[in-house]
């Protein structure tokens, strides 16, 4: 999905699962940037994942979790400014994200997270 030209509109037919996982997916992607010490691709990883969270905060205006997608944004955004690359703090924004609903919490263990 090219993220760069998705609509608010779009993004908000998605449900709450969809639009995590998609995030998430992300978040995956940004693992291997470790084994590779590719600091650009994670980089990148983060600034789509966090685009997508924009989209999904956008969308659920009225959401009781959406205190916590905001916190969750400050803490991938802190990761994203401080330039370092910190595997076990992007595993906890990982591990996290996914356990905001009991339908995505069952992909962390799978993801090795």
């Amino acid at each position: 999905m090219n993220h760069s030209s998705l609509t608010s509109e779009r993004w908000a037919r998605f449900t709450f699962p969809q639009q995590i996982l998609q995030i998430a997916a992300e978040m995956h992607r940004a693992r291997h940037s470790f084994q590779s010490l590719d600091e650009a691709y994670l980089r990148n990883c983060y600034e789509r994942a966090l685009r997508l969270l924009d989209l999904t905060v956008e969308a659920r205006m009225r959401s009781p979790l959406r205190r916590e997608l905001l916190r969750w944004r400050y803490f991938v955004a802190g990761l994203y400014a401080s330039g370092e690359m910190d595997a076990a703090a992007h595993d906890l924004a990982l591990r996290t994200l996914l356990r905001l609903n009991a339908e995505t919490n069952l992909h962390a263990e799978p993801l090795g997270v």
